[in-house]
């Protein structure tokens, strides 16, 4: 079967107005399909054609000619982990596990945010800000286009996207104010304690 273009886990007006229905348009409806749709046409055919979209990933990564299969399947997966990343009435301190995790590893969540922000600012270019699990520590890390932390052996815990397409209809070049609304009102810790209790 061909790969399907995810939906959403929430309607696209839900995160307004910190991340508008309009922007989700562009952002899910274009580019993330763009993606979905590239992929298909790269595998129809191929060996690769009916894999789980991870093992697609996981093999591309280390095939150089296959670089474009590397793009298109990473893209997907690294959106949809970002959609998911996010909820209504979301942002804020985490708690639980997760919050004594990020204590234990930064200092404190404040400390966390400064180190997340300075990743996900400070891309060059495009690519993601991440918390991962590494080795059973949270680390923060930044990823340049499609490369994403699961061909390292990381665990993704959240991310944020700031290539241009996913914030310049909101947020113009303020990349900042665009991390700092995500991390004040957007981010789903919810999703991000699920992944770190399924990683045990």
């Amino acid at each position: 079967m061909p790969f399907e273009l995810p939906s959403l886990p929430y309607a696209d007006t839900a995160l307004e107005p910190y991340y508008t229905s309009k922007i989700i348009g562009f952002h899910h409806g274009k580019h993330h399909k763009a993606y979905v749709d590239n992929l298909n046409k790269l595998i129809a055919g191929t060996p690769m054609e009916g894999k789980a979209l991870e093992a697609i990933i996981q093999e591309s990564a280390v095939d150089p000619p296959k670089a474009g299969i590397f793009n298109n399947a990473a893209q997907i997966w690294n959106h949809t982990f970002f959609w998911q990343s996010m909820k209504p009435l979301g942002g804020g301190k985490p708690s639980g596990e997760l919050a004594g995790k990020i204590d234990q590893a930064f200092g404190g969540y404040e400390k966390f945010a400064e180190q997340f922000k300075t990743a996900a600012v400070t891309r060059f270019g495009s690519g993601w800000a991440w918390l991962v699990l590494d080795g059973g520590a949270l680390k923060i890390v930044s990823t340049p286009n499609a490369e994403t932390p699961i061909t390292k052996g990381q665990i993704p815990l959240i991310t944020i996207d700031v290539w241009e397409h996913a914030y310049y209809l909101d947020y113009q070049n303020r990349r900042p104010d665009f991390v700092q609304s995500f991390l004040d009102h957007l981010v789903n810790w919810d999703f991000s304690a699920q992944n770190l209790a399924k990683a045990k």
